[in-house]
């Protein structure tokens, strides 16, 4: 019905591990039963038992539907920080330099 997959990392603002949340995905005909939001807090609750310091993930700025979710969940937009990429050709040509 759905999935999340998610990796430990760490913090050098919090000294402290967290876990980072790739993708969360429910298929859309289950959508609206709660899955995510049982799979959010069960990572949630893996967070808290391992003492772990954040639960971070991202979302594109033109998904309401998921920005809504996670604010119902508590969880808090981070305007301030800018996602940086190098894919593609930018990638090749930074590698060879």
């Amino acid at each position: 019905m759905g999935f999340a997959l998610f990796f430990q990392n760490f913090s050098t603002f919090l000294t402290r591990r967290g876990l980072y949340l790739e993708d969360l995905f429910v298929v859309p005909e289950a959508r609206g039963r709660g899955i995510g939001k049982a799979l959010m807090i069960h990572l949630a609750q893996r967070c808290v038992e391992n003492g772990w310091g954040h639960f971070q993930w991202a979302v594109l700025d033109w998904n309401t539907p998921s920005i809504d979710f996670y604010k119902s969940l508590g969880a808090e937009m981070l305007d301030e920080w800018t996602n940086v990429r190098v894919s593609g050709a930018a990638l090749t040509k930074l590698a060879a330099r």
